[in-house]
């Protein structure tokens, strides 16, 4: 270079430290080339944004693995308005499905996902298995403690959402006044063979805290009230009674009403104790392919903005700087009452009772 032959002295300040300047520069960019994926996920330095959108426009898309529907709307596609380079594909799940594919790709050196989320329980088992990359963020000091998942450095996961699952509703074949107003009015009779709940973990978790909080005589009685099991998603279960098809369920996700409402659905949602809240919690798979767009993603994903977009489908926030949703009804966390293998046997345990009381009595 024709800096290296001029000796330094003979040049004058400005040229001096426009030569210093432009040697710092040019080490910091083949030091950024350099950076392996757990130094880039770990990378702090004031050129972090630019070395990310740099890498996210040549990697080109993002595969984001989710358990929950709402990230396949209006999150994903602000994310892509915001970094038009960048194809958000979205994979989605339930919980066991998504750590089973996870891990089974994973074990076959098959590395596709760069950003899954899920419930706490199940990312444990993924940081545990050691599928997931510790990574940092600038959005982590929006987030208090309880939210994080943390690392020796960073972090592994962290809070993203919240949603609740409770009763769901068509007004046009149950007309609010008549709907449940709590979970004894299960039993009335005129609801026996009208009620419908999803065959998959959200029914599961249904059963457990049902089962938790009034005990198995009143889960059988609720069982004799003929409610179909869906095998469907209790996303999907929302979809069916936003057409009329099912009139009522109380295994439905306040924000998928919410979605359905605002395309003009006749539905209603209500909170009835006890209302099962089910947070998000979302981290780097190890060896992503995209790792700039992934850390991009949960950049925004973590962002006040990305958090407004979220809420703007009925979800809550964990950061510090922005109001949630208000809650007037009481939350249980199930899944974060149990260790990984605490709530492993007891949803087994719930799943055979479901199958007893509501599948196999049909």
């Amino acid at each position: 270079m024709i800096v290296k032959r001029i000796k330094t002295e003979r040049l004058s300040p400005l040229l001096l430290a426009l030569a210093l300047s432009f040697s710092v520069s040019s080490s910091d960019a083949a030091q950024s080339k350099s950076l392996s994926l757990a130094e880039l996920a770990l990378y702090q330095g004031a050129d972090r944004e630019k070395i990310l959108l740099e890498g996210a426009k040549k990697e080109g898309q993002v595969t984001f693995y989710t358990s929950n529907t709402w990230v396949e709307g209006p999150v994903s596609k602000e994310f892509e308005k915001k970094y038009p380079f960048v194809k958000a594909n979205v994979w989605r799940s339930d919980s066991k499905s998504l750590l089973r594919r996870l891990t089974e790709e994973v074990a076959a050196g098959r590395f596709i996902a760069d950003v899954v989320e899920t419930s706490p329980e199940y990312i444990t088992i993924l940081m545990r298995s050691n599928m997931l990359q510790e990574y940092l963020s600038p959005e982590l000091s929006a987030y208090g403690d309880d939210a994080k998942v943390k690392g020796k450095a960073g972090v592994y996961a962290w809070t993203n959402r919240e949603i609740y699952i409770s009763l769901g509703f068509n007004t046009n074949l149950t007309p609010a006044a008549e709907a449940p107003k709590s979970i004894k009015d299960y039993l009335d009779p005129k609801w026996k063979g009208k009620m419908s709940i999803a065959g998959t973990t959200t029914g599961v978790q249904w059963v457990g805290a049902v089962m938790e909080a009034m005990g198995r005589e009143f889960l059988e009685k609720v069982s004799a009230q003929d409610i179909s099991v869906q095998n469907m998603s209790g996303a999907a279960l929302s979809g069916l009674i936003a057409s009329g098809e099912v009139p009522l369920s109380p295994t439905i996700f306040n924000s998928n009403i919410f979605t359905h409402k605002q395309q003009g659905a006749p539905v209603e949602w209500r909170p009835l104790d006890p209302v099962i809240a089910g947070v998000g919690t979302s981290g780097m798979v190890v060896n992503s392919p995209h790792p700039h767009a992934a850390l991009l993603f949960l950049d925004y994903l973590h962002s006040k903005f990305g958090q407004q977009v979220a809420m703007k489908g009925g979800l809550s926030s964990a950061r510090s700087d922005i109001g949630s949703l208000e809650q007037k009804f009481k939350k249980v966390y199930i899944e974060s009452k149990y260790t990984p293998e605490e709530f492993d046997k007891k949803f087994n345990e719930w799943e055979n009772l479901m199958r007893r009381l509501f599948i196999q009595k049909r």
